[in-house]
This record gives structure tokens, sequence and C-alpha cells, in this order.
């Protein structure tokens, strides 16, 4: 089981933005910007390739919705979209709020926002979800 299996499954606390029967999302909690989050099926699958074409459909869907919500509650000029799925051997999509492109820089030291502010972050992109 994956760390992102736990934390669907509600083993490992997390800051929660959407769900439905197929996917999560959840702020990371070490991000490159603040609002960074991450889509994850429910379904363990480790190659995001290796979703059937009908989930990789609906997962991008579900993460436009998303990132729709992020840009809605964070300021920013768009909503950057990587796949990298190194780290974690579980399928996931990073929304990541850019006002530019080193916003997107993985490689810069991450931010480590307190647990009240991701709880506060949290609450503006589920509330513009909800919208």
């Amino acid at each position: 089981m994956t760390i992102f299996s736990k934390i669907i499954a509600g083993e490992i606390p997390s800051h929660k933005i959407a769900e439905n029967d197929k996917f999560y999302a959840f702020l990371d909690i070490n991000p490159v910007a603040l609002g960074h989050t991450l889509v994850v099926p429910k379904q363990e699958v480790d190659y995001i390739f290796d979703l059937s074409d009908e989930d990789l459909a609906a997962m991008n869907v579900f993460a436009k919705k998303v990132a729709h919500a992020i840009k809605t509650a964070m300021p920013c000029i768009k909503i950057g979209v990587t796949v990298i799925g190194l780290e974690v051997p579980h399928a996931h999509i990073h929304l990541v709020p850019m006002n530019s492109e080193a916003d997107m820089n993985f490689h810069k030291p991450k931010l480590t926002p307190s647990q009240d502010e991701l709880a506060q972050i949290a609450e503006k992109i589920r509330n513009a979800f909800e919208k």
C-alpha cells in the first residue's frame, strides 16, 4: 500500500480538496508553491499511462475542476500541470499555482507551511471547488 493509498483510506491525515468515487485531491505538504495540489486515482497504479483510457481521461477532467478551484482561491496567473511520478509509486498529477515558470521548479527548496496555513488554503480551495 502506497502512502497515497493510506491518505485516501484516511490512515494518514491530509488536507483534502476534493474527491469522487475514482479520484482524490489533496494539498502537497511540501509544496513548490502555496496551493500545490496532488490529484491521485484511488486505484493504486504506479504509472499514469497504465490507467485505462477512460480513467486517464476522467482523471484529467477531475484535475481540471480542481485546477479551476485553485485558480479561483490562490493568487496566480495559471495552474501548472506536471506528471513526474518517480517519488511515490502511485500515479499522480501535480497542480501548481504559477506566476512564473520558476514556480514549476521541483529542484528548488520546498516551502514549509504550517498545518494551520495548509488548512486555511485547503478550505479556500474547497470552497471554490464547491461553487
